[in-house]
């Protein structure tokens, strides 16, 4: 750009006698840029030292001059014809611009965004300037500063699709997640097939953990470019952490055929198989990425974890122990081995290493801090306040609830502490001296504190010391026993409880529970079927609409104390593992548990009863995983002693 007004700035204003070299200099100018357009550098120098030798202030001489000098690649030059150009007129733009143009190409870029920054002073609705400033802004890593450059351009020019991205990555850059997912959703707008902004929306919603709308992003990236192994896995473990294993597994294994090569892409695959069960094939995968990077810790505890759930022990506690030994602190290698260790009933090795679950973010631990030393075991508790509060689950809870009484038999006063919904059925274990709601009730002063979890820790439980009394919880209140005696009506059939599901949101759900469907074989026997089932799923609850043979009266039950009375005056409790097992063999009612191949912990293997629980019985899926399996052998033991209710009633 010509600045006529300020062709020879700090001279006197030329006379008639000179001015045909002004207009020579001119001249000479225009005719250096053309050449500089065609590329001809070595003509164009030599035209512009002319112009400077008639002219040796001529502004747009000095910017031709420094844009020729950066042609050629002598930045250093060219910043100093732009430095001389602002010398002469320290109001003009453009010298500014050049001036930092130079700097960025000589490596100078601090230099250079100070240059930015005077150009759009003069200049403020110079949209290459800002974006130019904000990309410098960007690459020197100063985020914040460049979104605000690029929400400046953007108000002059809003339909600009690469400073939307590159907003969004700067946003990304500085942790603002939410804006950073709309700045590439809005290049998306402008530009539906911009493939890096999917990904990149994709990508900030995965990390946000916004599954739903990662997907979506993934999917307009694929529809695009449809062979992309990375997206195509992080789609995969996009429907793995929302439990739509089948729907993740084509991904995953279109992913890994694509990058056979990449080890974390066979992981994530391998983890889509472990999900669905299919743990041979996923030994397979964790062994390819294995061989690939041998020293990726991940790797040996995933393919720990499958060959565990295929019941081989030691080549599962060997991989455990060698991710260990390559991440000493790995807390869910450390977890994983504990875990199966107790299941194959190493108590000594098994609760210790349980305390490395602490640690585990996926685990789910309630953690909590005081004041006081944790005690396990080691110190004396005669005349000492101990808090014992719940740290798992509410069936992990009503479990190593009995640990309070061995507690208090210690000589301690003991504060029970544990979810409001299990405070009124606990306060009644024996040795416990006040039982609070967590997060209702004031912790009073102690001295010490345990989580509950830790309890066997602390007592050293070995199989043959667990505390297994007939019933430790108190029998519910004779009024609450009463009202749901006379809600289920006379006692004329064998009456039976059952739970069908657990928890949706636990990890190992799609493992444990199964559709209430699956009992019919249950129902022709000539029983009152209870149900005990909260939390009924939209496809169970149309099942229970149509049959009339199961007493629904869920929605009488207040509390877990209500719970108890129900389960009080029932014969028997037919239970996936949930709270209620816990409940029922805590009362110490008749229990048949139906369990997983490969059960929790506690639940031990190849036996049918509990040494946690001793009215329990156990009734496990084999090697095949087939919950009808488990029903028809739980039918073939009920039925007899539906037989023999019915020939007592008679009689």
């Amino acid at each position: 750009m010509k600045h006529k007004p300020h062709r020879s700035a700090g001279k006197s204003p030329v006379k008639s006698g000179s001015a045909g070299r002004a207009d020579t200099a001119e001249a000479l100018c225009d005719a250096a840029l053309r050449l500089l357009r065609a590329g001809q550098l070595t003509k164009a120098e030599e035209t512009c030292r002319r112009a400077l030798t008639l002219d040796a202030a001529s502004i747009d001489a000095l910017q031709a001059m420094g844009r020729v000098c950066v042609a050629l690649k002598r930045f250093d030059d060219a910043i100093e014809w732009f430095a001389r150009a602002i010398r002469q007129d320290v109001s003009v733009p453009d010298s500014f611009i050049g001036l930092a143009q130079a700097l960025r190409l000589a490596g100078r870029l601090d230099e250079a965004i100070k240059a930015y920054d005077r150009a759009l002073q003069l200049r403020p609705d110079a949209v290459e300037s800002w974006d130019a400033l904000s990309e410098l802004l960007q690459l020197t890593g100063r985020h914040a500063e460049a979104a605000l450059a690029c929400d400046r351009l953007l108000q002059l020019a809003p339909d600009r699709a690469p400073t939307w991205f590159r907003l969004g990555e700067s946003l990304e850059a500085e942790g603002r997640r939410d804006e950073a997912a709309l700045a590439f959703e809005q290049v998306l707008k402008l530009q539906p097939d911009h493939v890096d902004a999917a990904n990149k929306a994709g990508a900030v919603h995965f990390d946000a953990g916004r599954y739903v709308e990662a997907i979506a992003q993934f999917d307009q990236s694929l529809r695009q470019q449809p062979d992309q192994a990375g997206v195509l896995c992080l789609k995969g473990i996009s429907l793995r952490r929302l439990r739509r294993y089948d729907e993740a597994q084509p991904f995953g294994q279109r992913a890994h055929a694509l990058a056979p090569h990449d080890p974390d892409i066979a992981n994530s695959y391998g983890c889509i198989l472990q999900n669905l069960g299919r743990h041979d094939e996923a030994i397979t995968v964790f062994e390819k990425a294995i061989a690939i990077r041998p020293q990726t810790a991940d790797f040996h505890n995933h393919r720990g974890t499958s060959l565990a759930e295929l019941h081989r022990f030691d080549e599962a506690f060997a991989s455990f122990d060698r991710a260990i030994a390559l991440r000493p602190d790995f807390a869910d290698a450390h977890w994983n081995a504990a875990l199966f260790r107790l299941l194959a009933g190493d108590f000594a090795r098994g609760w210790a290493a349980r305390e490395w679950g602490r640690q585990c973010r996926a685990v789910g631990f309630v953690e909590r801090s005081f004041d006081v030393p944790m005690w396990l075991g080691d110190d004396p508790l005669e005349g000492r306040t101990i808090l014992l509060h719940s740290d798992e689950g509410l069936g992990d809870t009503i479990q190593f609830a009995r640990y309070a009484t061995m507690v208090a038999a210690r000589g301690a006063r003991v504060v029970l502490e544990v979810d409001a919904v299990l405070q009124p059925l606990l306060s009644g274990v024996d040795g416990v001296a006040q039982c609070l709601a967590r997060g209702v009730d004031a912790v009073p002063a102690i001295d010490i504190h345990c989580p509950l979890s830790s309890l066997p820790l602390a007592f050293a439980t070995r199989l043959d010391t667990i505390p297994a009394a007939p019933a430790y919880l108190p029998r519910p209140p004779d009024a609450r026993r009463a009202l749901w005696q006379q809600r289920l009506g006379p006692r004329d059939r064998l009456r039976v409880g059952l739970v069908w599901s657990g928890n949706p949101a636990h990890l190992n759900d799609h493992n444990r529970s199964m559709p209430l469907a699956m009992l019919a074989p249950l129902l022709d026997l000539d029983a009152q079927f209870v149900s005990l089932q909260k939390g009924i799923r939209p496809a169970d609850q149309t099942v229970l609409a149509a049959r009339g043979d199961i007493l629904d009266l869920t929605a009488d039950i207040r509390d877990f104390v209500d719970t108890a009375a129900l389960i009080d005056d029932l014969d028997l409790v037919i239970t996936v593992d949930t709270s209620v097992a816990h409940l029922a063999g805590a009362m110490g009612r008749p229990t048949w548990i139906m369990l997983p191949y490969t059960p929790d912990y506690r639940w031990l293997l190849d036996r049918d009863d509990s040494p946690w629980y001793p009215s329990l019985r156990l009734f496990r899926q084999d090697a095949r995983r087939d919950y009808g399996d488990v029903v028809a052998r739980v039918r073939a033991a009920l039925k007899p002693r539906v037989a023999v209710f019915a020939t007592t009633v008679t009689r």
